[in-house]
């Protein structure tokens, strides 16, 4: 599939920019609803999208550069260069929780009210931008002979990416449904953080373009940092609400 959507006054728009900005919409729209039921001001949502948004951005990039910096180093104006992808999500997810918590202490709201809110907007999104990843033939896995596998380049590989997509819409439905059911403020959050990086863990295990860190992937080993941290907070801050 060609990556180029289409041409606007001689600029070409690529689709993974389209699919991610659909995902980012969305988003926004749900978490926008979900601030009105727990009576927070209309605005708190855009203020805190156009904050957000654009830092965890450039977080995604900083990331992914930063691990692969031997090229990088070499190739200084790529760095600029997103437009055939190249964005990790979870320099993204640490950018964006890190400007939520500064912005709900500006805006003296409750930092994990906020995170409860907007986990289920977050997973969506990043079920959805999953499939930029398809169309520019990224994030895909090793050889495979599953009826299932994906053609890239003449081989037959796990469509990595349409794991990770459906596991994080199953994991949004889930959050949807527990929200009404949580015992304290952050469960919802820390549950998405804990069951995204418990899939992640093993969804990374089969692809072939994981960050590396020596012999470890980077990936999983945030996933299990992530999973003990959740934990962990979780367990205080149930204690805490008792």
């Amino acid at each position: 599939m060609n990556p180029i959507a289409f041409e606007l006054f001689g600029i070409s728009i690529g689709w993974y920019g389209i699919i991610i900005s659909l995902g980012i919409l969305l988003g926004v729209v749900l978490a926008t609803y979900r601030a009105k039921r727990e009576n927070l001001p209309e605005d708190t949502i855009i203020d805190l999208v156009l904050w957000a948004v654009p830092i965890a951005v450039v977080g995604t990039r900083i990331y992914y550069v930063a691990f692969n910096w031997s090229y990088y180093g070499q190739n200084l104006i790529e760095i600029f260069n997103v437009r055939q992808g190249g964005l990790a999500i979870h320099g993204g997810i640490i950018a964006g929780v890190s400007v939520g918590y500064f912005f709900s202490k500006i805006k003296n709201i409750s930092f994990w009210k906020l995170a409860d809110i907007c986990a289920p907007s977050i997973i969506l999104g990043q079920a959805i931008g999953r499939w930029g990843n398809f169309i520019n033939q990224e994030a895909y896995g090793r050889p495979t002979e599953l009826p299932w596998a994906i053609e890239i380049n003449g081989v037959n590989v796990h469509p990595t990416f349409l794991y990770e997509s459906l596991w994080n819409l199953l994991v949004f439905a889930f959050l949807l449904y527990f929200t009404k059911r949580k015992k304290f403020d952050g469960q919802i959050f820390l549950l998405y953080v804990g069951m995204y990086s418990f899939a992640r863990f093993f969804i990374e295990a089969l692809r072939v373009d994981s960050l590396m860190f020596g012999s470890f992937r980077i990936a999983q080993v945030i996933s299990v940092v992530t999973i003990i941290g959740a934990i962990g907070v979780g367990l205080y801050l149930d204690k805490k609400c008792d």
